[in-house]
């Protein structure tokens, strides 16, 4: 069939959805055969990007989505309303190291659209503009693209910052090396990079990540990645390539592998280097920094191997290595072992299982500091490196909360606090007095009318009996009678707690809306069994947890049917995806936000590879099932009255190919006897994601105001 653009007539005021005609689409007789099963694949077409045929047809679905949401007012006005909040924060601070007696930090103001990298001269000093992305064009920017600052690594002296620039959401960096004192960038350039790693401990020598193949668009992107060295003011061409599938055959690094190799400062005499994937057992080696200096090939050994199971970090002191393992602790627990001569299977146990679970370690000069949750409310454990004695700290608020300590070299850190309605407040932490005061980077703000906001944590019975975590954000008045539009979100995927954390767009509580979080398993809310009950296999506890989640909020009467969304982003298309495949009368609405929905191909898309520790493969017989039981585009069944669904991509992800959701809505737009709207949104100046306010804002104001839409909700209607 020929590819024609469209053009939806709607030629009545309440738009009518027979009305509504989409792009031409054209099947294809593609198919897939797995140990003896044969699965059709008729949109394998839309896979190609580079087609012109391609290309218009995902620009024709987007001039029909654009055009229709253009004509719900009530979506521009709520995007003003994030903005109008987001100016009360005076400024946001992240990225914060301390390096030489200098801060470095991004900071962006409020109502400002992305950040700035600034620096002080101690904690206390004045505050310095060193770098407005605003003046760099990274290579791969069109005109007209806003530059972000994508990662920061100042070198150990504080004389120079290597920066990763970018523009439009995508993720690969231009680095250049910023001169601290001269405030100029050195002409040195690596792309395309996923950013600098880190600096030899006399500052003169960069690591930094690279590929093998410099089109970001290639299939092979992701593929034979490697740390390689730079030597300040000598030619990139020349730099060496250090730790890599090629040049450590010896370490057996598969191609699909991400290898990271850095120093340490705070544990200089050795190398440690990462290989990876989305997995989280860890896989590490470490070498002497000295053999650095004879311009010999380094020797690495094994520091651990994923079947020691090790996750969430290292952290060295003095003789020992501490780590976070699931072996034997469905909840984690914190154990060491030797350096020079580790041995995970004889480790001491220096936290055991505790009922909440670990999330993350961090250490500052004398102290090791744990951070814990149960899902919802969040604890913090310091250790004594040099005594061995643990305390649990009394955190200065509930909620969320983490650590970070910007200067290993003192025991001065920041932690930050933050729930669903409450803003994050950050906060000056004295490790060695216990003590907590206001950061000078905190900025106190208060937004009107969230005091009408009340949040509750509940369970919802799963279909096996299994109890899960859900999360209700709504106005104290609210009656549950069942007529309230309400929002429900997931993700449960690669052992990800959905922790409360604060954000302007929870205001449309403030609108009549029930905004839910389901916690699924696949995340670990509850520790690693929740995790692996929501993994490969066992992935269909993910969706049909969401869905008790869904039936939870209509039985109790926050909703019901009609006047509930459903939403999933990333790895969340895949619950999406399926609820709404498996439970179509459940949901009036969903959005597939940057989503895998068609789980079985998305090994032959470049973030593939590396993703197939989570998801499975399909030259696994069992894992192949699996897949198939995941996709959401293999589910669209003809006849089937869906709800209406809002795919969205982003042009320039590389980690979810805009076909993912593409296939999707193409499947559903033929296959839905609904009547209700199946549109596909196209941010061509985004990627997985992007720090630009004014892009993120507009384009969730796009996706909620077609929620509300579709759910009835009296704001939200479409004009003529």
């Amino acid at each position: 069939m020929r590819l024609i653009a469209l053009i939806a007539v709607l030629a009545t005021s309440n738009l009518s959805y027979a009305q509504l005609k989409y792009p031409a689409t054209k099947t294809v007789d593609a198919t897939d055969t797995y140990f003896g099963k044969t699965y059709k694949d008729p949109y394998r077409w839309l896979e190609n990007l580079k087609d012109k045929v391609v290309e218009t047809w995902f620009k024709s679905q987007a001039d029909v989505t654009d055009k229709l949401l253009a004509k719900i007012p009530a979506r521009e006005a709520l995007a003003e309303e994030w903005l109008k909040l987001d100016k009360l924060q005076p400024a946001r601070y992240n990225a914060i190291v301390y390096e030489h007696g200098r801060v470095f930090y991004k900071k962006t103001l409020g109502g400002e659209n992305v950040g700035k990298l600034y620096f002080r001269e101690g904690w206390k000093g004045t505050e310095k503009l060193l770098f407005d992305p605003a003046s760099f064009k990274p290579k791969g920017a069109k005109e007209g693209d806003v530059t972000t600052i994508q990662g920061i690594a100042p070198s150990p002296d504080g004389h120079y910052v290597a920066v990763g620039f970018s523009a439009a959401g995508a993720e690969y960096s231009e680095i250049r090396v910023l001169d601290v004192d001269r405030l100029q960038l050195l002409p040195e350039t690596m792309y395309p990079s996923y950013g600098p790693i880190g600096w030899t401990m006399d500052g003169k020598s960069l690591f930094y990540d690279a590929g093998k193949v410099s089109d970001i668009k290639s299939p092979e992107i992701e593929l034979n990645r490697k740390t390689r060295l730079h030597k300040l003011g000598t030619q990139v061409a020349a730099d060496t390539d250090f730790f890599s599938n090629e040049s450590n055959p010896e370490l057996g690094i598969a191609a699909k592998e991400i290898p990271s190799a850095f120093i340490d400062e705070s544990y200089p005499d050795y190398l440690i280097g990462y290989v990876g994937t989305v997995q989280n057992e860890q896989r590490v080696f470490y070498a002497p920094t000295a053999q650095m200096k004879n311009g010999a090939k380094l020797k690495w050994n094994v520091l651990c191997k994923t079947a020691d199971n090790l996750v969430r970090g290292l952290v060295f002191y003095k003789d020992y290595v501490y780590a976070v393992t699931h072996a034997g602790a469905a909840r984690y627990k914190l154990i060491r072992t030797s350096v020079k001569h580790p041995d995970w299977q004889k480790a001491d146990t220096i936290l055991p299982e505790a009922k909440d679970s670990i999330q993350s370690i961090t250490k500052s000069r004398s102290f090791l500091f744990v951070t814990y949750s149960d899902g919802i409310v969040g604890r913090i454990v310091k250790h004594n490196l040099d005594t061995g004695k643990s305390t649990e700290l009394k955190l200065p608020a509930s909620g969320s909360a983490d650590v970070y300590c910007p200067d290993w070299r003192s025991n001065q850190c920041i932690l930050f606090t933050t729930s669903w309605i409450q803003p994050t407040t950050l906060w000056d932490f004295d490790a060695e007095k216990d003590t907590f005061a206001k950061s000078i980077f905190n900025s106190d703000v208060t937004y009107p009318g969230f005091e009408n906001l009340v949040t509750e944590e509940v369970e919802a019975p799963g279909h096996d009996g299994t109890m899960v975590p859900l999360s209700i954000i709504r106005r104290k008045d609210l009656k549950l009678d069942g007529s309230t539009s309400a929002i429900l979100e997931g993700y449960g995927a690669y052992g990800i707690s959905y922790t409360p954390s604060f954000s302007v767009r929870h205001s449309l509580a403030l609108h009549g809306v029930v905004l839910g979080y389901c916690h699924p398993r696949g995340g670990s809310e509850k520790g690693e069994a929740w995790y692996k009950a929501g993994y490969k296999t066992t992935k269909p506890n993910t969706w049909k947890d969401f869905i008790a989640c869904a039936e939870y909020l209509t039985k109790k009467g926050y909703t019901s049917p009609s006047k509930l969304a459903g939403t999933g982003t990333s790895a969340g298309g895949i619950l999406i995806s399926r609820a709404i495949t498996e439970r179509p009368d459940l949901f009036a609405a969903a959005v597939c936000n940057v989503g895998c929905a068609n789980a079985m191909r998305m090994e032959f898309s470049p973030n593939g590879p590396v993703n197939t520790p989570e998801f499975g493969t399909v030259k696994d017989p069992t894992e192949a099932l699996a897949l198939y039981e995941m996709d959401g585009v293999q589910h669209v069944q003809p006849g089937v009255k869906y709800p209406a669904v809002l795919g969205v991509a982003g042009w320039n992800d590389p980690r979810v190919a805009p076909w993912q959701p593409g296939k999707f809505v193409a499947a559903l737009q033929s296959a839905s006897t609904s009547g209700k709207p199946v549109l596909m949104k196209v941010n061509y100046d985004n990627g997985h994601f992007t720090e630009e306010k004014l892009v993120t804002f507009k384009n969730f104001a796009g996706q909620f105001a077609f929620l509300l839409w579709q759910t009835g909700h009296k704001e939200f209607q479409p004009t003529k």
